[in-house]
This record gives C-alpha cells, structure tokens and sequence, in this order.
C-alpha cells in the first residue's frame, strides 16, 4: 500500500481534503492530536499540550491507529499528519524529542513507511480557533514553517498544494497521485 502524509499548519483544510478523499473511495487515517486534547480536556485540562505527555500520547494515538489501517483494502492510503508532523510539534512547544518519538521517526524512514512526496496543505490566511485550536495566524506560519523543515531534514520532498475549494484540493493532490504513478 502507498501511504502518502497530508499536512500543513493547523485550520488549512487537512480535515475536510480527509473526508473528500474518503468519500473519493481512498482509504484515510485521521490525525491524533485533536483526540488527544479533546479526551484531556473532557478529563478535565484545559490545556493539555502544556503537559510534556501529551507528545507522546499523540505519537501512541498515531501509531496505533497507523498500525490499524495497514490491514485496510486499497492501494493509496492518505494520513492526516504523522510523527514527523508530532516531532515538529514538540519542537514548536518547546519539549525535547522523547525518545519514543525518535525511535517512531528512525522506524518511518528505515521501513519507509510513507511515500517520499508528502502534500504540504497551504494555509488558508487565517485560523479559526476551536477548544483544541487556540494558535494565532501569525503563530500557525511559524508553526508551518517548522513542519516544512521538520519534513525536509528527513528527506520528504513536499508537494504544495494551494488554497482553494476543497475540490480543486483534492483535484490537485489526485492529479499529483497519477503523476507519481506514471513515473514509476
């Protein structure tokens, strides 16, 4: 199966590119870090991420819902976020890679996990907050820089994809799909 990682700064339409890509027939697996903080927060923290755990209870969340959906029929599977994408979180958070979370990223690249070509969603200029998404426009850039290089230090090569309906989205990743396919 070709597993292909969607990311991007937080509110650029990953979630809704997701569910089109669904509905398109593919098979997805939704991001954790949202999970996490809404169940932290029902358990009662209202800031969860301010918890040096939380990063690795992202990355447990990822991976087994990474491990579940390697039995999903398909050949193309589309990941909303992936460890590279919590190691950049950690970073913009201010903690040190825990060593789980340095284990998962050695693990990704030697068993090559996911595609090289990861689709780099574009920020829409703004950000709406949510209970789990409290950033600012100016801090999400920030943010989505820090993916970009996080991404490219591991030797990802990033496929933009522009703001736009989410039709034109998913028409520009499923375009992207074909043209990796022809070339190999």
């Amino acid at each position: 199966m070709r597993r292909y990682i969607l990311t991007g700064t937080p509110g650029c339409g990953k979630t809704a590119i997701l569910r089109q890509l669904e509905i398109d027939g593919f098979s997805t697996v939704e991001e954790a870090a949202t999970d996490v903080i809404a169940l932290r927060q029902a358990c009662g923290a209202a800031e969860p991420w301010t918890d040096p755990s939380f990063i690795d209870a992202v990355l447990d969340l990822q991976k087994r819902r990474q491990m579940r959906s390697a039995h999903e029929p398909g050949e193309t599977q589309f990941h909303d976020r992936s460890a590279v994408c919590t190691a950049a979180l950690a970073m913009y958070l201010g903690y040190s890679k825990s060593a789980a979370l340095m284990r998962e990223l050695v693990h990704i690249q030697d068993a090559a996990i996911f595609e090289k070509q990861v689709f780099f969603i574009g920020n829409l200029g703004f950000v709406a907050h949510t209970e789990a998404r409290r950033i600012s426009f100016e801090e999400s850039l920030r943010f989505e820089r820090m993916h970009e290089e996080a991404y490219l230090s591991l030797g990802f090569e990033l496929v933009y994809v522009e703001p736009g309906s989410v039709a034109d989205r998913v028409s520009a990743i499923t375009s992207a799909l074909r043209a990796f396919n022809a070339a190999t």
